[in-house]
Parts: C-alpha cells; structure tokens; sequence
C-alpha cells in the first residue's frame, strides 16, 4: 500500500511539504460572519413572510369550500348555492397533459443536441432563442396560438391551449436537458465509446441516466409553471361551463375558472374562487415536492444504493 507523500518525505530525509494553515479567528472575523449570517436569516424571513401570509389568507378563504360536491359538481346557475368546478379540474388535467405531451420530447430533443451535437452558428441561435423564450410574457405566446391555431380553426379549443402551454415548456425543458448533460463527466461517455457503444447510445444510455434526476426535476417544475398560467388560455381554450371531453372545443381550467370567478359580484362564485385557488397551489406545491422527491430516488438509484 503506498504512504502518503510526507511520509516518503520524512523517510527520504527530506521536509514534507508546507501545509497552509487556516486564517487565525480573530473578534472582527467572528463579527463579521455572525453578521452575515444574521442579515441571512433576516432576508429568509422577509421572504417567507408574504408567502406564508398567501398561503394561510387561502386556506383561511377558501378551505370551507372544498367538499364532494366541489369535486364532482358542475357550477351551480348565478345566484345559486353549491355547485361545484369538475369541468375545470378535467379540463387543466387534460389540457397540460396533452402540452407536456408535446413540449417534453421537442425541450429533451432540443437539449440533447445542444449538449451533445451543437456546434457553429446554428446551436448558438438555438441556445439564444431558447434563452429569450425563457422570458418571453406569456400572454404574447398566447396572441401566437390565437394567431396560428384558433383563427384558422375559426373556434376556441383545449387543443390550441394546450400548444400555447407547450410553447412555453419546451425552453425550460431545453436549458434544463443541456446543462444537466453537460454536468455529467465526459470521461463516462469517453469509456462508453472505447467499449465499441455507438455516440446515440452513450448518450441516451450513460449520460442521460446520470442526468435523468435535474431533467426530470426540471419537467416537473415547467408543468408546475405551465399549471398556472392564465393569459395564454384567455386566447385559447377560452372556457365553459360544463363538462367537455372534445379537446376541439372550448374547455375551461382551474386558471380561467379561478379569473372568471373572482371577478364576478356573486360571493358564491367568489367564494369557489377561493377554493379553486387553494387546490391549484396544493396542486403545484405536490409537483415540486414530487419533483424533489423523484430526483433523490433517482441519484439514489443511479449510485446503486
């Protein structure tokens, strides 16, 4: 077994090598990193403070809603008690299924060949637009599938809904794909290669499984942002007020169901508002918390514990 190298050192009759020591602690040094940690934890607080104070006013508002009825009722008629918002609770699971669908494999694609592939002027545009698209309002992708989608179709429909959503996925699933590729050591797909494996499967076999726990944390979190838009679906699916399964027609979602409501004058209808937002949030708050959750079984899994 080989010593360490100041042990040969020693042994050889030379001086090991110098270690450096750590600064010495002096009172202006401990000040100061208590400071810091202190004005830290004040920031943390400050920032918790109004979303905690969300979080409570909504339960507060909006848990003496929730009951079966609000699950498996259709709204009641203006001015009516009861009721409830089953059309928009299928209507959001259908319409962001149908853009993860489609926003998911175009990011992963897009991702892989910037991390892998791009080279030249091509893959610098690519990383560009998908930087913009990043921070693009999403009310204008919204006008973009009123434009494409709708008025060809010359009706409101989840389907165009759902692209809208998919638009604004795919540059979030892109930017998370290639940075997590390109995390990964390049030594793995090096060795995949010298054993005879073609580049396409190095790829999608040994870098993309040490990838695969921030991709998919990533996915998740663009559904949980794409859950919540509202702009992009005015264009678009527009909403109703019944149960649709035709994803060509006009289809209503908690979003929509949530901005038609808390407007209206009827504290019926406001007070199902507050119920649907309380749903939405614990809605989102489960994604990151699954995405959270996946992406440590999945490094777990990768390590082979």
């Amino acid at each position: 077994m080989s010593r360490p190298l100041a042990v040969e050192q020693e042994s050889a009759g030379r001086a090991p090598y110098p270690r450096p020591l750590p600064p010495p602690e002096t009172g202006w040094r401990r000040w100061k990193d208590r400071l810091m940690i202190g004005l830290t934890g004040l920031a943390f607080l400050l920032a918790l403070v109004p979303l905690a104070h969300i979080l409570g006013y909504t339960l507060w508002r909006g848990l003496p809603t929730l009951n079966w009825d609000f699950f498996t009722q259709l709204p009641a008629p203006v001015g009516e008690p009861g009721g409830g918002i089953v059309q928009a609770l299928v209507g959001t699971l259908l319409i962001v299924a149908m853009a993860t669908a489609m926003g998911v494999p175009v990011g992963l694609l897009a991702g892989i060949y910037l991390a892998e592939f791009g080279r030249g002027r091509f893959a610098t545009w690519l990383g560009f637009l998908s930087d913009v698209l990043t921070g693009i309002p999403s009310i204008t992708v919204g006008i973009f599938a009123y434009t494409l989608i709708v008025v060809p179709m010359q009706t409101f429909s989840a389907f165009s809904g759902a692209v809208a959503l998919a638009i604004l996925m795919v540059p979030t699933v892109t930017r998370t794909t290639a940075d997590m590729l390109r995390l990964v050591p390049v030594e793995m797909r090096d060795g995949a290669l010298a054993l005879g494996a073609p580049l396409w499967y190095a790829v999608l076999s040994v870098e993309m499984r040490q990838a695969l726990p921030g991709i998919v944390t990533g996915i998740m979190l663009a559904v949980a942002r794409v859950s919540g838009e509202t702009a992009p679906l005015l264009f678009t699916a527009f909403g109703a007020n019944v149960l649709v399964w035709n994803v060509f027609r006009p289809m209503a979602t908690m979003t929509l169901q949530i901005f038609q409501y808390s407007i209206s004058p009827w504290p019926t209808q406001q007070q199902l508002a507050w119920g649907a937002a309380l749903v939405l949030i614990v809605l989102v708050l489960a994604l990151n918390l699954g995405a959270r959750a996946l992406a440590k079984y999945m490094s777990r899994y990768n390590a082979g514990r």
